[in-house]
């Protein structure tokens, strides 16, 4: 049987770590562009939502991550909290402000597209949830889903980072959350994007990791195109996009990287990529047919990862606690569900 009590007790931690980022204002990382002494204002005064967890994009995702495990464990040890703490940081009035920024010459490219992706991820947890903060948040999330309508209807090409630049993981939180949400014009945008960026790519010949990634270009890339590709179509692209997957040169992909410091800036993003990665190739997996050659690979992946990244989520400091729980909760617990 499994330990529920564990479970729960596990996810009693995730909550209460996450309620402590969002209302910690410091260590922060600023990264917004200033024009003169005008601008050098406290963060909440830009950011009175997520001006907490270190950075913009990890808020909204520690935001996102309170929210789901509100969702799925309502009755968990610290949820009356979490709520109170949440009712005072999403209010319209406060959605408003975050608005107005967004709204201004910053807006059109700062947190682009990571921060906006998990925004609108945030949202469509919300939405479906039928939760009154989705109201609250509503000010910003029309401005930022349309600020990502207008990028990947127009943007030529793709970014293949494994950071916080890749527009094919941004992309396909964004079109899970539209498809939640029945924004077919938001989706089709993205579907579009996703073939026009990726559909011709074949033989991937990219070396990776590098020592900052927490995410696989490769797998990343792969775990869109199955989005939008019918089955065959994509069993045949990933069997061209990746060939000779069982290789030794791929062994770099199927098998976890060795993570030394995974308390440090690079070693949590270590942690990181083995995270996305187990929801990656388990995606990929579950996408291919159960008898596939790669099927057992990917399978197999997956869980040797989910392994390696599940050892390091929690007890290492702030820098990899304020977003590694994010990864964790996303891999064991998925989106706009209420399991």
């Amino acid at each position: 049987m499994p330990d529920t009590r564990s479970d729960d007790d596990a996810a009693a931690r995730s909550l209460s770590t996450a309620v402590e980022n969002l209302r910690r204002d410091y260590p922060a990382h600023w990264s917004h562009v200033v024009t003169g002494d005008a601008d050098l204002v406290p963060l909440r005064v830009l950011h009175p939502i997520f001006a907490g967890s270190f950075d913009w994009h990890s808020c909204v995702h520690q935001t996102w991550l309170a929210v789901r495990l509100l969702r799925v464990r309502p009755d968990v040890e610290g949820a009356e909290q979490a709520r109170r703490v949440l009712d005072a940081l999403i209010t319209q009035e406060h959605a408003r402000t975050e608005a107005a920024f967004f709204d201004g010459p910053s807006g059109g490219f700062w947190e682009r597209p990571y921060g906006w992706a998990w925004l609108l991820v945030l949202d469509a947890e919300l939405r479906t949830w039928g939760s009154p903060w989705a109201v609250e948040l509503r000010p910003l999330s029309a401005v930022l889903r349309d600020r990502y309508l207008a990028e990947v209807t127009t943007a030529r090409l793709p970014v293949r980072t494994g950071t916080h630049g890749n527009t094919a993981f941004a992309t396909g939180l964004v079109l899970d959350a539209a498809r939640a949400v029945g924004d077919e014009e938001l989706a089709s945008a993205c579907e579009r994007a996703a073939l026009r960026w990726h559909r011709e790519d074949v033989g991937y010949g990219g070396f990776e990791p590098d020592a900052a990634d927490f995410l696989s270009p490769a797998l990343t890339e792969a775990d869109l195109v199955r989005r939008v590709l019918p089955a065959d179509e994509f069993t045949a692209w990933f069997e061209a996009f990746l060939p000779r997957l069982e290789d030794s040169r791929w062994k770099v992909l199927r098998e976890p990287v060795p993570v030394d410091d995974p308390g440090g800036a690079y070693g949590s993003h270590l942690v990181g990529l083995a995270l996305s990665r187990a929801w990656q190739w388990r995606s990929v997996a579950a996408a291919l047919p159960e008898d596939h050659r790669y099927a057992d690979l990917a399978r197999t992946a997956a869980e040797a990862h989910r392994e390696a990244g599940l050892r390091h989520v929690s007890g290492h400091g702030y820098y990899a606690e304020h977003w590694l729980g994010t990864f964790a909760a996303y891999l064991d617990f998925g989106a706009f569900t209420d399991r």
